[in-house]
Protein backbone atom coordinates (compact mmCIF):
# COMPACT_ATOMS: atom_id res chain seq x y z
CA UNK A 1 0.00 0.00 0.00
CA UNK A 2 1.38 3.38 -1.02
CA UNK A 3 1.64 6.08 1.68
CA UNK A 4 0.34 5.76 5.21
CA UNK A 5 -2.71 6.56 7.34
CA UNK A 6 -2.56 9.04 10.20
CA UNK A 7 -4.97 8.72 13.16
CA UNK A 8 -5.61 12.32 14.18
CA UNK A 9 -7.51 11.40 17.35
CA UNK A 10 -4.56 9.68 18.97
CA UNK A 11 -0.88 10.37 19.37
CA UNK A 12 2.07 8.47 20.76
CA UNK A 13 3.94 9.75 23.82
CA UNK A 14 6.67 8.15 26.00
CA UNK A 15 5.34 6.66 29.23
CA UNK A 16 6.92 6.93 32.73
CA UNK A 17 9.17 4.00 31.98
CA UNK A 18 9.97 5.26 28.47
CA UNK A 19 7.59 2.86 26.78
CA UNK A 20 5.52 4.50 23.98
CA UNK A 21 1.90 5.05 24.97
CA UNK A 22 -1.06 5.79 22.74
CA UNK A 23 -3.02 8.72 24.15
CA UNK A 24 -5.82 10.97 22.99
CA UNK A 25 -4.82 14.04 21.05
CA UNK A 26 -6.32 17.51 21.39
CA UNK A 27 -8.45 16.74 18.29
CA UNK A 28 -10.05 13.63 19.77
CA UNK A 29 -13.69 13.37 18.66
CA UNK A 30 -13.44 16.43 16.44
CA UNK A 31 -13.62 16.36 12.63
CA UNK A 32 -12.28 13.65 10.34
CA UNK A 33 -10.29 11.00 12.15
CA UNK A 34 -8.10 9.43 9.46
CA UNK A 35 -5.82 11.16 6.99
CA UNK A 36 -4.52 9.00 4.13
CA UNK A 37 -1.32 10.40 2.62
CA UNK A 38 0.88 9.44 -0.32
CA UNK A 39 3.49 10.94 -2.65
CA UNK A 40 2.29 11.46 -6.24
CA UNK A 41 4.44 10.76 -9.34
CA UNK A 42 5.40 14.45 -9.52
CA UNK A 43 6.86 14.31 -6.00
CA UNK A 44 4.13 16.30 -4.25
CA UNK A 45 2.26 14.96 -1.23
CA UNK A 46 -1.45 14.25 -1.62
CA UNK A 47 -3.97 13.39 1.08
CA UNK A 48 -7.59 12.65 1.76
CA UNK A 49 -9.48 12.57 5.06
CA UNK A 50 -11.93 9.91 6.26
CA UNK A 51 -14.31 9.89 9.25
CA UNK A 52 -14.24 7.59 12.28
CA UNK A 53 -14.76 3.86 11.66
CA UNK A 54 -13.67 4.17 7.99
CA UNK A 55 -10.02 3.19 8.27
CA UNK A 56 -10.57 0.27 5.90
CA UNK A 57 -12.02 2.68 3.32
CA UNK A 58 -8.89 4.81 3.66
CA UNK A 59 -6.71 1.72 3.17
CA UNK A 60 -8.74 0.72 0.11
CA UNK A 61 -8.34 4.22 -1.34
CA UNK A 62 -4.58 4.11 -0.92
CA UNK A 63 -4.46 0.62 -2.44
CA UNK A 64 -6.37 1.90 -5.50
CA UNK A 65 -3.95 4.82 -5.83
CA UNK A 66 -1.01 2.40 -5.74
CA UNK A 67 -2.63 0.14 -8.36
CA UNK A 68 -3.29 3.10 -10.68
CA UNK A 69 0.32 4.21 -10.37
CA UNK A 70 1.53 0.71 -11.21
CA UNK A 71 -0.67 0.58 -14.32
CA UNK A 72 0.25 4.09 -15.38
CA UNK A 73 -3.37 5.22 -14.97
CA UNK A 74 -2.92 7.54 -12.01
CA UNK A 75 -5.10 10.66 -12.00
CA UNK A 76 -4.64 13.44 -9.46
CA UNK A 77 -7.96 13.54 -7.53
CA UNK A 78 -7.70 17.30 -7.09
CA UNK A 79 -7.15 17.99 -10.79
CA UNK A 80 -10.68 16.90 -11.73
CA UNK A 81 -12.24 19.64 -9.58
CA UNK A 82 -11.90 22.12 -12.46
CA UNK A 83 -15.24 22.80 -14.13
CA UNK A 84 -15.98 21.75 -17.69
CA UNK A 85 -16.33 25.37 -18.75
CA UNK A 86 -12.95 26.37 -17.28
CA UNK A 87 -11.13 23.41 -18.81
CA UNK A 88 -12.89 23.69 -22.20
CA UNK A 89 -12.04 27.39 -22.40
CA UNK A 90 -8.37 26.62 -21.78
CA UNK A 91 -8.53 23.74 -24.28
CA UNK A 92 -10.00 25.99 -26.96
CA UNK A 93 -7.23 28.57 -26.53
CA UNK A 94 -4.67 25.85 -27.30
CA UNK A 95 -6.26 24.80 -30.61
CA UNK A 96 -4.38 25.48 -33.83
CA UNK A 97 -7.35 25.39 -36.23
CA UNK A 98 -8.17 28.45 -38.31
CA UNK A 99 -9.81 31.40 -36.60
CA UNK A 100 -13.27 30.82 -38.06
CA UNK A 101 -13.32 27.19 -36.88
CA UNK A 102 -12.30 28.19 -33.35
CA UNK A 103 -14.95 30.92 -33.35
CA UNK A 104 -17.61 28.38 -34.43
CA UNK A 105 -16.60 25.97 -31.64
CA UNK A 106 -16.69 28.81 -29.10
CA UNK A 107 -20.19 29.69 -30.27
CA UNK A 108 -21.35 26.09 -29.83
CA UNK A 109 -19.88 26.02 -26.32
CA UNK A 110 -21.68 29.21 -25.30
CA UNK A 111 -25.04 28.32 -26.85
CA UNK A 112 -25.44 24.57 -26.44
CA UNK A 113 -22.88 23.25 -23.95
CA UNK A 114 -21.92 25.61 -21.10
CA UNK A 115 -25.53 26.41 -20.10
CA UNK A 116 -26.15 22.68 -19.54
CA UNK A 117 -22.91 21.11 -18.28
CA UNK A 118 -20.41 23.96 -17.95
CA UNK A 119 -20.55 24.28 -14.14
CA UNK A 120 -19.98 20.59 -13.35
CA UNK A 121 -16.53 19.44 -12.21
CA UNK A 122 -14.70 17.30 -14.73
CA UNK A 123 -14.29 14.40 -12.28
CA UNK A 124 -17.99 14.54 -11.33
CA UNK A 125 -19.29 13.58 -14.78
CA UNK A 126 -21.12 10.30 -15.16
CA UNK A 127 -22.44 8.81 -18.41
CA UNK A 128 -25.91 9.71 -17.14
CA UNK A 129 -25.05 13.41 -17.31
CA UNK A 130 -23.99 13.08 -20.94
CA UNK A 131 -27.16 11.15 -21.78
CA UNK A 132 -29.31 13.87 -20.19
CA UNK A 133 -27.45 16.60 -22.07
CA UNK A 134 -27.79 14.65 -25.34
CA UNK A 135 -31.53 14.51 -24.81
CA UNK A 136 -31.59 18.28 -24.26
CA UNK A 137 -29.87 18.76 -27.63
CA UNK A 138 -32.47 16.59 -29.30
CA UNK A 139 -35.37 18.39 -27.60
CA UNK A 140 -33.95 21.74 -28.75
CA UNK A 141 -34.80 20.73 -32.32
CA UNK A 142 -31.26 21.03 -33.66
CA UNK A 143 -30.46 19.26 -36.92
CA UNK A 144 -28.97 15.77 -36.36
CA UNK A 145 -25.79 16.68 -38.21
CA UNK A 146 -25.33 19.75 -36.00
CA UNK A 147 -25.97 17.70 -32.87
CA UNK A 148 -23.20 15.32 -33.93
CA UNK A 149 -20.75 18.20 -34.39
CA UNK A 150 -21.56 19.58 -30.92
CA UNK A 151 -21.24 16.12 -29.35
CA UNK A 152 -17.88 15.61 -31.07
CA UNK A 153 -16.60 18.91 -29.63
CA UNK A 154 -17.53 17.85 -26.10
CA UNK A 155 -15.99 14.41 -26.56
CA UNK A 156 -12.77 16.06 -27.77
CA UNK A 157 -12.59 18.12 -24.58
CA UNK A 158 -13.02 15.03 -22.40
CA UNK A 159 -10.47 13.14 -24.52
CA UNK A 160 -7.93 15.91 -23.93
CA UNK A 161 -8.69 15.81 -20.20
CA UNK A 162 -7.90 12.08 -20.17
CA UNK A 163 -4.61 12.74 -21.95
CA UNK A 164 -3.78 15.50 -19.46
CA UNK A 165 -4.44 13.27 -16.46
CA UNK A 166 -7.46 15.31 -15.34
CA UNK A 167 -9.93 12.41 -15.52
CA UNK A 168 -9.55 8.68 -16.00
CA UNK A 169 -12.21 8.05 -18.64
CA UNK A 170 -14.13 9.91 -21.32
CA UNK A 171 -17.84 9.75 -20.33
CA UNK A 172 -18.86 10.38 -23.95
CA UNK A 173 -17.40 6.98 -24.88
CA UNK A 174 -19.26 4.95 -22.27
CA UNK A 175 -21.17 2.02 -23.74
CA UNK A 176 -24.46 3.45 -22.52
CA UNK A 177 -23.90 6.80 -24.27
CA UNK A 178 -24.94 6.95 -27.89
CA UNK A 179 -23.84 9.87 -30.05
CA UNK A 180 -26.63 11.69 -31.89
CA UNK A 181 -27.79 9.65 -34.83
CA UNK A 182 -26.68 10.64 -38.28
CA UNK A 183 -29.38 11.79 -40.65
CA UNK A 184 -30.09 8.62 -42.63
CA UNK A 185 -32.22 10.36 -45.24
CA UNK A 186 -30.70 9.99 -48.66
CA UNK A 187 -29.72 13.19 -50.34
CA UNK A 188 -32.22 14.08 -53.06
CA UNK A 189 -30.81 16.47 -55.66
CA UNK A 190 -32.93 19.18 -57.18
CA UNK A 191 -34.45 18.48 -60.59
CA UNK A 192 -33.27 20.63 -63.46
CA UNK A 193 -36.56 22.52 -63.55
CA UNK A 194 -36.09 23.72 -59.97
CA UNK A 195 -32.53 24.88 -60.60
CA UNK A 196 -33.68 26.96 -63.57
CA UNK A 197 -36.69 28.31 -61.69
CA UNK A 198 -34.57 29.51 -58.78
CA UNK A 199 -32.08 31.11 -61.15
CA UNK A 200 -34.89 32.99 -62.87
CA UNK A 201 -36.31 34.11 -59.50
CA UNK A 202 -33.02 35.65 -58.34
CA UNK A 203 -32.20 39.32 -59.01
CA UNK A 204 -30.26 39.74 -62.25
CA UNK A 205 -27.05 40.63 -60.40
CA UNK A 206 -27.00 37.22 -58.70
CA UNK A 207 -28.49 34.82 -61.26
CA UNK A 208 -25.13 33.52 -62.41
CA UNK A 209 -24.29 32.23 -58.92
CA UNK A 210 -26.60 29.37 -59.87
CA UNK A 211 -24.54 28.63 -62.97
CA UNK A 212 -21.33 28.41 -60.90
CA UNK A 213 -22.95 26.32 -58.17
CA UNK A 214 -24.87 23.91 -60.39
CA UNK A 215 -22.47 24.01 -63.34
CA UNK A 216 -19.10 23.94 -61.56
CA UNK A 217 -19.93 22.69 -58.05
CA UNK A 218 -18.50 25.72 -56.22
CA UNK A 219 -19.35 26.42 -52.59
CA UNK A 220 -21.18 29.62 -51.69
CA UNK A 221 -18.09 31.32 -50.23
CA UNK A 222 -16.03 30.29 -53.26
CA UNK A 223 -18.57 31.86 -55.61
CA UNK A 224 -18.56 35.12 -53.67
CA UNK A 225 -14.74 35.07 -53.60
CA UNK A 226 -14.24 34.27 -57.30
CA UNK A 227 -12.22 36.87 -59.21
CA UNK A 228 -12.41 37.43 -62.95
CA UNK A 229 -8.74 36.56 -63.52
CA UNK A 230 -9.35 33.09 -62.05
CA UNK A 231 -11.77 32.19 -64.85
CA UNK A 232 -9.76 30.80 -67.78
CA UNK A 233 -12.22 31.13 -70.66
CA UNK A 234 -9.76 29.86 -73.26
CA UNK A 235 -8.56 26.88 -71.23
CA UNK A 236 -12.03 26.02 -69.97
CA UNK A 237 -11.00 25.99 -66.30
CA UNK A 238 -11.96 27.83 -63.12
CA UNK A 239 -9.16 28.21 -60.56
CA UNK A 240 -10.51 28.02 -57.00
CA UNK A 241 -8.03 29.88 -54.79
CA UNK A 242 -10.12 31.78 -52.22
CA UNK A 243 -13.45 32.18 -50.53
CA UNK A 244 -15.23 34.92 -48.61
CA UNK A 245 -15.70 33.92 -44.97
CA UNK A 246 -17.17 35.54 -41.92
CA UNK A 247 -14.93 35.62 -38.85
CA UNK A 248 -16.38 37.22 -35.73
CA UNK A 249 -18.97 39.11 -37.78
CA UNK A 250 -16.34 40.48 -40.19
CA UNK A 251 -15.79 39.39 -43.79
CA UNK A 252 -12.34 38.15 -44.78
CA UNK A 253 -10.70 36.41 -47.71
CA UNK A 254 -9.45 32.90 -46.94
CA UNK A 255 -8.25 29.78 -48.77
CA UNK A 256 -10.98 27.32 -49.87
CA UNK A 257 -12.26 24.88 -47.27
CA UNK A 258 -9.44 22.66 -46.01
CA UNK A 259 -6.92 24.87 -47.83
CA UNK A 260 -7.55 22.78 -50.94
CA UNK A 261 -6.81 24.81 -54.06
CA UNK A 262 -8.22 23.18 -57.17
CA UNK A 263 -9.12 23.56 -60.84
CA UNK A 264 -12.68 22.88 -61.98
CA UNK A 265 -13.79 22.29 -65.59
CA UNK A 266 -15.62 25.30 -67.05
CA UNK A 267 -18.50 24.12 -69.29
CA UNK A 268 -19.24 26.28 -72.33
CA UNK A 269 -22.72 27.09 -71.04
CA UNK A 270 -21.29 28.45 -67.78
CA UNK A 271 -18.57 30.35 -69.64
CA UNK A 272 -21.20 32.07 -71.83
CA UNK A 273 -23.29 32.90 -68.73
CA UNK A 274 -20.27 34.44 -66.96
CA UNK A 275 -19.32 36.44 -70.04
CA UNK A 276 -22.86 37.83 -70.15
CA UNK A 277 -22.67 38.65 -66.44
CA UNK A 278 -19.34 40.46 -66.80
CA UNK A 279 -20.70 42.53 -69.70
CA UNK A 280 -23.71 43.69 -67.70
CA UNK A 281 -21.99 43.99 -64.32
CA UNK A 282 -18.22 44.51 -64.58
CA UNK A 283 -16.01 42.98 -61.84
CA UNK A 284 -15.25 45.13 -58.80
CA UNK A 285 -11.92 45.44 -56.98
CA UNK A 286 -12.59 44.49 -53.35
CA UNK A 287 -10.07 44.60 -50.50
CA UNK A 288 -10.44 42.39 -47.41
CA UNK A 289 -8.07 41.13 -44.73
CA UNK A 290 -6.59 37.66 -45.30
CA UNK A 291 -7.80 34.88 -43.00
CA UNK A 292 -8.31 37.02 -39.86
CA UNK A 293 -9.81 40.46 -39.25
CA UNK A 294 -6.32 41.79 -38.50
CA UNK A 295 -4.64 39.93 -41.37
CA UNK A 296 -2.85 41.56 -44.31
CA UNK A 297 -5.02 43.26 -46.93
CA UNK A 298 -5.73 41.40 -50.18
CA UNK A 299 -7.47 42.83 -53.23
CA UNK A 300 -9.40 40.75 -55.78
CA UNK A 301 -11.58 41.74 -58.74
CA UNK A 302 -14.78 39.95 -57.71
CA UNK A 303 -17.53 38.83 -60.08
CA UNK A 304 -20.27 39.21 -57.44
CA UNK A 305 -20.76 42.08 -55.02
CA UNK A 306 -23.62 43.83 -53.28
CA UNK A 307 -25.52 46.86 -54.49
CA UNK A 308 -23.43 48.87 -52.02
CA UNK A 309 -20.41 47.67 -54.01
CA UNK A 310 -19.13 45.58 -51.13
CA UNK A 311 -18.35 41.85 -50.85
CA UNK A 312 -21.44 39.68 -50.43
CA UNK A 313 -22.37 38.91 -46.82
CA UNK A 314 -23.71 35.36 -46.81
CA UNK A 315 -26.09 35.99 -43.89
CA UNK A 316 -27.75 38.91 -45.68
CA UNK A 317 -27.75 37.08 -49.00
CA UNK A 318 -29.32 33.91 -47.60
CA UNK A 319 -32.10 35.74 -45.77
CA UNK A 320 -32.90 38.62 -48.12
CA UNK A 321 -31.96 37.28 -51.57
CA UNK A 322 -31.82 33.47 -51.65
CA UNK A 323 -34.87 32.59 -49.55
CA UNK A 324 -37.18 35.08 -51.28
CA UNK A 325 -36.06 33.55 -54.60
CA UNK A 326 -36.87 30.07 -53.26
CA UNK A 327 -40.31 31.29 -52.28
CA UNK A 328 -40.94 32.89 -55.70
CA UNK A 329 -39.85 29.63 -57.36
CA UNK A 330 -42.24 27.63 -55.16
CA UNK A 331 -39.51 25.73 -53.32
CA UNK A 332 -40.51 27.03 -49.87
CA UNK A 333 -43.71 28.74 -48.73
CA UNK A 334 -44.06 32.49 -48.98
CA UNK A 335 -43.49 34.37 -45.74
CA UNK A 336 -46.69 34.81 -43.76
CA UNK A 337 -47.88 38.34 -43.05
CA UNK A 338 -46.32 39.51 -39.80
CA UNK A 339 -43.67 36.79 -39.80
CA UNK A 340 -40.15 38.27 -39.56
CA UNK A 341 -38.45 35.33 -41.30
CA UNK A 342 -39.04 32.68 -43.92
CA UNK A 343 -39.43 29.08 -42.78
CA UNK A 344 -36.25 27.09 -42.29
CA UNK A 345 -34.83 25.82 -45.57
CA UNK A 346 -31.61 24.11 -44.53
CA UNK A 347 -31.99 21.41 -47.19
CA UNK A 348 -32.58 24.11 -49.81
CA UNK A 349 -29.51 26.25 -49.19
CA UNK A 350 -27.03 27.04 -51.95
CA UNK A 351 -25.34 23.71 -51.18
CA UNK A 352 -28.21 22.11 -53.11
CA UNK A 353 -26.55 23.41 -56.28
CA UNK A 354 -23.41 21.36 -55.50
CA UNK A 355 -25.57 18.28 -55.02
CA UNK A 356 -27.18 18.90 -58.40
CA UNK A 357 -23.72 19.22 -59.97
CA UNK A 358 -22.61 15.92 -58.41
CA UNK A 359 -25.76 14.12 -59.58
CA UNK A 360 -25.26 15.33 -63.16
CA UNK A 361 -21.63 14.20 -63.29
CA UNK A 362 -22.35 10.80 -61.75
CA UNK A 363 -25.25 10.22 -64.12
CA UNK A 364 -22.89 11.00 -67.00
CA UNK A 365 -20.48 8.30 -65.77
CA UNK A 366 -17.84 10.49 -64.08
CA UNK A 367 -15.78 8.59 -61.50
CA UNK A 368 -15.91 9.41 -57.80
CA UNK A 369 -12.23 10.34 -57.54
CA UNK A 370 -12.57 13.03 -60.20
CA UNK A 371 -15.82 14.30 -58.68
CA UNK A 372 -14.16 14.57 -55.25
CA UNK A 373 -11.37 16.64 -56.81
CA UNK A 374 -13.83 18.99 -58.53
CA UNK A 375 -15.89 19.42 -55.34
CA UNK A 376 -12.80 20.02 -53.21
CA UNK A 377 -13.34 17.02 -50.94
CA UNK A 378 -10.17 15.89 -49.18
CA UNK A 379 -11.42 12.29 -48.98
CA UNK A 380 -13.02 10.57 -52.01
CA UNK A 381 -14.57 8.17 -49.50
CA UNK A 382 -16.69 11.04 -48.17
CA UNK A 383 -17.84 11.78 -51.70
CA UNK A 384 -18.73 8.13 -52.22
CA UNK A 385 -20.67 7.91 -48.94
CA UNK A 386 -22.58 11.09 -49.74
CA UNK A 387 -23.50 10.36 -53.35
CA UNK A 388 -23.28 6.58 -53.77
CA UNK A 389 -27.07 6.26 -54.09
CA UNK A 390 -26.95 8.58 -57.12
CA UNK A 391 -24.52 6.39 -59.06
CA UNK A 392 -26.14 4.45 -61.90
CA UNK A 393 -26.38 0.76 -61.10
CA UNK A 394 -25.44 -1.99 -63.55
CA UNK A 395 -29.01 -2.34 -64.80
CA UNK A 396 -29.23 1.37 -65.56
CA UNK A 397 -25.90 1.26 -67.39
CA UNK A 398 -27.07 -1.74 -69.42
CA UNK A 399 -30.28 0.03 -70.44
CA UNK A 400 -28.40 3.15 -71.47
CA UNK A 401 -25.86 1.15 -73.48
CA UNK A 402 -28.61 -0.59 -75.47
CA UNK A 403 -30.59 2.65 -75.82
CA UNK A 404 -27.59 4.33 -77.42
CA UNK A 405 -27.49 1.61 -80.08
CA UNK A 406 -31.20 1.68 -80.92
CA UNK A 407 -31.82 5.38 -80.30
CA UNK A 408 -32.02 6.27 -84.02
CA UNK A 409 -33.79 3.07 -85.10
CA UNK A 410 -33.19 1.08 -88.29
CA UNK A 411 -30.08 -0.81 -89.33
CA UNK A 412 -26.72 0.74 -88.57
CA UNK A 413 -23.21 -0.32 -89.40
CA UNK A 414 -22.36 -0.80 -85.74
CA UNK A 415 -25.70 -2.24 -84.64
CA UNK A 416 -26.87 -5.86 -84.44
CA UNK A 417 -27.33 -7.66 -87.76
CA UNK A 418 -30.60 -9.44 -88.50
CA UNK A 419 -30.66 -12.97 -89.86
CA UNK A 420 -30.94 -13.14 -93.67
CA UNK A 421 -33.70 -15.05 -95.47
CA UNK A 422 -34.95 -16.66 -92.30
CA UNK A 423 -31.59 -18.28 -91.59
CA UNK A 424 -30.68 -18.81 -87.96
CA UNK A 425 -27.77 -16.60 -86.90
CA UNK A 426 -24.60 -18.56 -86.25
Amino acid sequence: MAGHIQDRWFKTEPGPDGTPLRVRSDRYGIGMRYRARYVSPDGSEKSRSFPDKQKRLAESWLAQIAADMTRGQYVDPAAGKVTFQAYATTWLRSQTSNVSTIHAIDQRFRLHIFPHIGSRSMSAFLPAHIREWGRALQDAGLAPSYQRVIFANVSSVFGAAVDDGIIARNPCRASSVRPPRADTRKLKPWPEERVLAVREALPAAYRKVVDLGAGCGLRQGEIFGLAVDEVDFLGGVVHIVRQVKMVKAQLVFAPPKGGKLRDVPLPDAVAFALAEHITGRPPLDVTLPWKTPDGPSVTASLLFYSRERRPVNRNYFNMHVWKPALARAGVIPEREVGEPRFVSSREHGMHALRHFYASVLLDAGENVKALAEYLGHGDPGFTLRTYTHLMPNSQARARKAVDRVFRHGGDTDDGPQTAQDGEEPS
